[in-house]
């Protein structure tokens, strides 16, 4: 399972950081990443990291947000800096185990207010 941690609230042009661990009988983790969703709106990707480090995010969030993990943890990590109301959301992280499938994590609210 993956267990987030991390969300609150924090003003306009602050930062925080998100946290997302796996557990369980895990072999190894391919891709992990960020997901973010606003209530009436499409659950929207903002950044993935794969089994090598390579990053990737959208560009609502490009050189505000750092992606990391630590592979002997298993855990994802999203540094948000410089937020902005529009990045309200509930963010919700993603695994793709190994030989096991995608798991979600349950979601954790970030509130940006201006």
């Amino acid at each position: 399972q993956l267990q987030a941690s991390g969300g609150g609230l924090v003003q306009a042009g602050g930062s925080l950081r998100v946290s997302c661990a796996a557990s369980g009988s895990i072999v190894s983790i391919g891709g992990m990443g960020w997901y973010r969703q606003v209530p009436g709106k499409q659950r929207e990707l903002v950044a993935g990291i794969t089994q090598t480090f390579r990053t990737s995010y959208a560009d609502s969030v490009k050189g505000r947000f750092t992606i990391s993990r630590d592979s002997a943890k298993n855990t994802v990590y999203l540094k948000m800096n410089s937020l902005k109301p529009e990045d309200t959301a509930v963010y919700y992280c993603y695994a793709n185990v190994v030989r096991m499938g995608t798991y979600w994590g349950q979601g954790t609210l970030v509130t940006v207010s201006s």
